[in-house]
């Protein structure tokens, strides 16, 4: 492997992946020194030893850096194919339960609450992170009904909600442990796949003399 990778941005020279690196080192280490809130971008920069342009040519907030650096190649962009409805939500939800947990304490929730206190940044993120996730449930719910396995297609934003609130609400709300996670995700995959495969119940017509 060569010592310097190089991926060129969409309309830009090529980036230098050490700075990439340098930057996500710099932002896992200060999450837990200082914690989300107190973390800069500014601080970022010095840490990793670079400019702060170097950044904001890569991110254009705090969020979508730490985020980036937290979830490398974006949170449940890639649809797993693992053969099976279920072994591709199985392979979903470890990867959410996965992620979630291994981030610093307080990153997630601030994240979250800062995404929802500024319409715009929400607006980047629905279309940047979360318009991606709902595209990977379509992915995956179109090969499962390409092989038979389902009689409906569910929404995937319900799905989507399936599978990460429980998740956050276990950590985050209820404070459990992550070593129980396993508790959750078995529980998370028998209702997806209840989702997934239940159809829709019929829409009850008004009846017209009333």
């Amino acid at each position: 492997m060569p010592v310097r990778k190089q991926a060129r941005a969409q309309g830009g020279r090529p980036r230098d992946a050490r700075v990439d690196e340098a930057i996500t080192a710099a932002v896992r280490d200060l999450l837990v020194e200082v914690g989300y809130a107190r973390l800069t971008v500014a601080e970022v920069a010095t840490r990793a030893g670079i400019g702060k342009p170097a950044i904001y040519r890569r991110h254009a907030t705090k969020q979508e850096m730490i985020f980036d650096a937290l979830l490398p190649d974006r949170f449940l962009a890639t649809a797993p194919d693992r053969g099976s409805l279920r072994a591709d939500l199985a392979a979903l939800i470890e990867e959410i339960a996965g992620a979630m947990a291994s981030a610093p304490p307080g990153t997630v929730p601030g994240i979250l609450a800062d995404i929802h206190a500024d319409p715009a940044l929400r607006e980047r993120f629905d279309e940047k992170y979360l318009g991606v996730q709902r595209q990977t449930l379509t992915e995956i719910l179109d090969r499962a009904a390409e092989r038979g396995e389902l009689t409906a297609r569910p929404d995937p934003t319900a799905l989507n909600a399936l599978l990460v609130g429980p998740v956050f609400a276990w950590l985050f709300l209820l404070s459990e442990s992550p070593d129980r996670l396993p508790v959750l995700t078995a529980a998370l995959l028998d209702a997806a796949l209840a989702l997934a495969t239940t159809p829709a119940p019929a829409r009850v017509q008004p009846d017209a003399r009333t």
